[in-house]
């Protein structure tokens, strides 16, 4: 009898899907709304996931869920093909955030890291291909963002907000806060993060309240647009 031994992921990508997405008031999980036939938020926000198979990456998914979110699951099943899938329960009682996602998951994680959002989606030229670029871009400083330009104070108040500057030709994050209180001098916000084996212990510090943002010196990868589906309307 032959045994088959699982790959060994060249990267890993955590995708927090326990959250009760309180803003979003539908009677179905946020990921799972529709934005064409056939087509949800979630499987666009996977899209740049999905490019990193393509290229000939081993893929592994680490999805946090809860009971309440039993429906995705289910529908990740298309995907069984493409990544190596873990599923992680997260107890709301015990790290009930997105910082305690992270931290949940991080033990299954092998490889590059890359934090992707269910209800966040990167779009414009170049997006799907962005994550892979993070994914390289990681050796140069350790981390790096797929981030989109943003001036709008009241959106950055409930985005993980950077200020991007050029140096030598390469955008890099010379600041870093989720959801900061004074978004001045702030310019842009982003939208997946990724980062070396070696530093993804700090992973949750990126989301984590009152925290010091371990992206200042990242690498950022510029896209057109970043778009958060958090509420019903998109």
């Amino acid at each position: 009898m032959q045994s088959s031994s699982v790959p060994i992921p060249d990267v890993s990508i955590i995708l927090p899907c326990a959250g009760f997405g309180t803003r979003f008031r539908a009677p179905y999980s946020k990921e799972l709304h529709c934005l064409a036939p056939g087509v949800t938020v979630l499987d666009r926000s996977l899209e740049a996931v999905v490019e990193l198979a393509k290229s000939g990456l081993n893929v592994r998914l680490v999805v946090v869920f809860g009971t309440h979110k039993l429906d995705t699951v289910s529908y990740l099943v298309r995907y069984a093909e493409i990544f190596q899938m873990v599923f992680v329960y997260q107890d709301q009682s015990f790290e009930p955030d997105l910082d305690g996602a992270i931290r949940i998951a991080l033990p299954m994680t092998q490889g590059p890291v890359a934090l992707v959002l269910p209800d966040i989606v990167v779009s414009g030229a170049g997006s799907a291909g962005s994550l892979l670029a993070a994914v390289r871009d990681v050796g140069v400083s350790g981390w790096s963002v797929v981030a989109a330009e943003e001036r709008d104070p009241d959106t950055l108040r409930q985005m993980g907000a950077l200020a991007v500057v050029e140096e030598d030709g390469v955008a890099r994050v010379s600041a870093a806060a989720d959801k900061p209180a004074d978004p001045s001098g702030f310019n842009a916000f982003w939208g997946m993060v990724a980062v070396t084996e070696e530093e993804a212990h700090r992973l949750p510090d990126v989301v984590s309240k009152g925290a010091d943002s371990p992206l200042a010196g990242a690498v950022a990868l510029m896209v057109e647009r970043v778009v958060n589906y958090n509420t019903a309307a998109g």
